[in-house]
């Protein structure tokens, strides 16, 4: 079923997308088949498959696609992402995270190599025509970067692009050294549509209105906005002697006082480079008016921690989940229908939407 949304691709004559896109059950449902099972998502970090035959069972975006996946080391060191799917009656075939040989369904003894090959399964030698392609375990698509791990079951697009951009300006930093730090890790629930959570990270226009802290530390003239296919950068600059990137020579803002890069990947990936390190946002529907916000911190220079724009990220994010969900009453409204942008200060959020009405108009 195709979704007939249409943004027009000049800002300065689109209007948004309308109320009934984040109030409709239906379109809600069309999002998880035609975009979230189309794009990518963060996975983790192979640093936890870090021995072969490890293997780590997770769900991708539990609560809504709800997908059985493991992640596999085998014996020559490569990494797989498989379905964690029984491909003889359905049960899950690992059930928690550890080192093994080979995958072995506990329910009928079916067994399969780390790579998700079929090898093996009880009383079925006089069944014909068996094993098949069909009797593998699915594998997906698998990217990473540095030690962080990206998944699709079904993309439209090679993610290596979206790699390639980010990379172009915080590649200079050594991912492989940056480390996991649970104590910061962070779990947010919102009574709002994600889209509208998207849709306010993507522009800094509420900057001087909503965040009083952050609006002191950027500077707001100069807030910058570079869009790329299926993702867009927003540039923080310091707005006095607040902490900064040392970027090397060479580097596209070399000599500019970056206090941050706020990386967004369509659909629903945040990746926030601050000069103390990396916070990871993931924004995960539950329905139409829920949505869970993890925020995951990689540390590289502990020593800038809670200084500048990578400083009080907790109280930004109060500040933001009131504001969203202010807004997400307002388009229940009757008397609301769409909002136009502004062509100077909301260029991501018009991506984004763009980004949205393709994929649903999609057949």
């Amino acid at each position: 079923m195709a979704l007939n949304f249409s943004i027009d691709p000049d800002i300065r004559k689109a209007a948004t997308l309308p109320a009934s896109f984040y109030r409709d059950a239906d379109v809600f449902e069309a999002l998880r088949e035609k975009v979230f099972y189309r794009t990518w998502q963060w996975i983790g970090d192979d640093r936890k498959l870090a021995e072969t035959g490890a293997a780590l069972p997770f769900t991708l975006l539990e609560g809504f696609l709800d997908e059985p996946m493991v992640l596999t080391r085998d014996a020559s060191g490569a990494l797989h992402c498989l379905s964690n799917v029984c491909t003889h009656r359905g049960n899950l075939v690992v059930g928690a995270a550890g080192k093994t040989r080979k995958l072995i369904c506990g329910y009928h003894g079916r067994r399969f190599d780390l790579d998700g090959t079929f090898e093996h399964m009880p009383e079925f030698g006089q069944t014909k025509n068996f094993p098949t392609a069909c009797d593998n375990l699915p594998a997906f698509e698998l990217r990473k970067w540095g030690p962080l791990l990206f998944a699709g079951l079904n993309p439209e697009f090679d993610f290596q692009q979206v790699l390639d951009a980010m990379s172009e300006r915080v590649g200079f930093l050594p991912l492989e050294e940056f480390r996991e730090d649970p104590s910061r890790h962070k779990e947010y629930s919102i009574k709002a549509h994600w889209a509208l959570y998207c849709d306010n990270y993507l522009e800094g226009f509420h900057i001087p209105f909503v965040h009083d802290d952050l609006n002191a530390v950027l500077d707001y003239g100069d807030y910058e906005t570079v869009l790329y296919p299926y993702l867009n950068l927003q540039i923080g600059y310091a707005g006095g002697s607040e902490i900064v990137f040392d970027l090397p020579e060479g580097h596209p803002d070399y000599g500019k006082n970056v206090a941050a890069y706020y990386y967004w990947v369509f659909p629903n990936m945040m990746f926030n480079f601050y000069p103390w390190g990396l916070s990871i946002n993931l924004v995960q529907p539950l329905g139409p008016g829920r949505t869970k916000v993890s925020f995951r911190s990689y540390v590289y220079d502990a020593t800038k921690l809670d200084q500048g724009a990578g400083s009080g990220l907790d109280k930004v994010e109060m500040e933001d989940e009131e504001v969203v969900e202010g807004v997400h009453k307002g388009i229940r409204s009757r008397y609301y229908k769409a909002g136009r942008f502004s062509p100077t200060r909301e260029q991501g959020v018009h991506h984004f939407h763009s980004l949205l009405a393709r994929f649903l108009s999609a057949d």
